[in-house]
This record gives structure tokens, sequence and C-alpha cells, in this order.
């Protein structure tokens, strides 16, 4: 590849409300743009960053000071895994190179992927914890979702009242669960005794990363995603056993290109595929939406969450989500 100039920009989003998972309380996200140009084409992406990781943007920046005259030498996107440890410096670099290659190429980045012509993808909607009733209110406001995940805290009594609120509100949805590590071995049982009994159809992530060694020999009816506990295509091969779902979210593997791989090698394993994101913004999206066409459960609504997303962007309607040619990974730039 030729010699390329990178360009990286950061920007702090204001959410739209604050969003409460297991031990944080989020009220803004950092994000980290970088553009990589040639001289006649330019490829942009986004990256997050892994909060629970010290992936902050100081870190992201170092990375990329480090590595910036790599990475202007033009790598390859298999190169540029070697270059850069997973995270979101690699996830921002690595979506760059796709686009890039696509306006290169005149090839979208889906048939580089080989993934087959895009249709929109049920996603789910997230419910942030909070008290049983307002979940619920929020549960109601997403009119249109026919997904829903909702995020739990480790609180057992009070989570199975929420997750009982929800399912009276939303009765139609599909509706997963989100642990976010919050929870130990012995309120498990309890706990999937009631998502049984409300017809929940995923656990995700209930104990801490670093004893997921603990879920082996739990036998869930509900199936159980790893998320923290996989963060890159090195995790995967540890989660039969102990997940039934690998989550793979693009900031945590470092980019779409180990993100396939991590797809293709979960499938080997005969595990279930997901895709995650961030908070971020459409341009931090449309590869999740890439990866998402071969994937069984999508997660990709976090432009939601914010008081402003870019523009253009991806649309959300019907319970699903659509990342047009015009956000990212198009031959060229369609105009808006």
């Amino acid at each position: 590849m030729a010699a390329l100039r990178l360009d990286a920009a950061t920007q702090t989003l204001r959410l739209a409300e604050p969003f409460r998972i297991s031990g944080y309380v989020f009220e803004t996200a950092d994000v980290l743009t970088v553009t990589l140009a040639d001289g006649e084409h330019r490829g942009m992406g986004e990256g997050a960053g892994v909060y629970y990781l010290g992936d902050d943007l100081a870190h992201m920046l170092g990375q990329l000071a480090d590595a910036r005259a790599t990475i202007e030498a033009g790598p390859s996107r298999e190169e540029l895994r070697h270059i850069l440890p997973p995270g979101g410096a690699r996830n921002a670099v690595d979506a760059a190179l796709w686009d890039l290659e696509a306006k290169r190429t005149g090839q979208p980045v889906w048939r580089l992927a080989g993934v087959g012509e895009p249709r929109p993808i049920r996603t789910t909607f997230t419910v942030s914890a909070n008290d049983p009733s307002a979940m619920a209110a929020v549960a109601r406001r997403y009119a249109g979702a026919k997904s829903i995940k909702m995020k739990l805290t480790g609180e057992l009594a009070l989570d199975i009242e929420r997750v009982r609120a929800v399912r009276a509100a939303r009765p139609d949805v599909w509706l997963g669960v989100d642990g976010n590590q919050g929870f130990v071995r012995a309120d498990l049982p309890g706990l999937i005794e009631a998502l049984v009994v409300e017809g929940v159809s995923l656990l995700e992530q209930p104990l801490p990363r670093g004893r997921e060694a603990e879920l082996e020999g739990l036998a869930s009816p509900v199936p159980i995603a790893g998320d923290e506990s996989l963060v890159s295509l090195a995790d995967v091969a540890t989660a039969p056993r102990r997940f039934d779902v690998v989550n793979i979210k693009l900031d945590k593997c470092g980019g779409l290109t180990e993100g396939l791989l991590m797809a293709a090698e979960a499938r080997r394993l005969g595990l279930g595929v997901m895709v995650g994101t961030m908070v971020g913004t459409s341009l931090a999206t449309a590869p999740g939406f890439v990866l998402g066409q071969v994937c069984d459960l999508v997660d990709l609504d976090g432009p939601t969450f914010l008081a402003q997303d870019r523009v253009p962007g991806v649309i959300y309607a019907d319970g699903e989500l659509w990342a047009g040619p015009e956000v990212w990974g198009a031959p060229e730039t369609v105009p808006a």
C-alpha cells in the first residue's frame, strides 16, 4: 500500500440522558476519529475504546503516536493486527483502512468483506438500569422495537423486579438481559429461574471478567453470552463450556478485520455470534452493521443514546437498523 497521512481527532459526545449499568453511570462518551489519506482518496473510522480496560482517549492517542510511522507506511489490515493491540485505536485505523480500500478499488466494504449484499437487520434497543417502573416506561417508549436488552446491576431481588416490569410492559418483544459483570455465581440459579419465567432469551456477562470459569457446569436453559470476558480472537477458544454466544465488539477486538475472524471461529466451535457496540456515532456503527450481516444477534443501538449523531447517519425504523453507503464504506462519497 502507498504511503498514507494519518490524522486523528477526538470528541466528547453528550448523551441524551444518563446511561446506567452495573457499577457505572455515563453522561458523555469520548470518541477518536481517524482519517487516512493517500493524496487521492481518504478513509475514516471511529473508535471509543474500552472503559473497563483503561482504553481511554489518552491511551488510544498514545498508541497512535507510537505507531504513526508504521501506519503511515501503509500496512495491510492483517499487518495492522500486529502493529496495534486490540482496542479502540486499532478499531478506528482498521475502519479507515476498510473505507480507504473501498474508495481505491471501487468495491463497497461489504463486498470486500465477503458478507453478501447488506439488508436491514433487527437490532436490540437498550434499557439502562433504573427503578423498575422507569425501565418499563422506557421499554414502552421503544414502540417500534422488536428486541430489547435491559441492563441489570447485580442486585438480585431488584433485578428480578426490573425484568418482570419490562416484560409486563412489553410482552411482545424478544428480551435479553446484560449483567455487565455484576453478579456472583451463587445468585445465578435464582436469576436464571426468574428469567425463564419471564421468557428472557439471553443472559449476557453475568460474572466479572476473570471469573468466567465459574460458569463451567452451570446448567442454564437461557443462553449465556460472553462480552467483557471475550475481548479478541485469542479469547474465543476459552468460550466453550462457559458461554453459548460470543459478543463481538469492534472496539474490544480492534476492528472489523478481527471481528470477522472471531465470528468465523465462534461458528467453527458451534457458538452463537452477536455483534455489540460501545456508545458512538453512526461512523462507529456502520462497520458493525457489516459484521451484523453474519450474526445471530445484533445490538447496535449506540447512536440512539446521543443527544446528536453525525449527519448522514444510520437509520432505525420498525425495530431494524440500516447503514447506507452515505455513512461509511462506499466506493465513493455519496451526497447526503
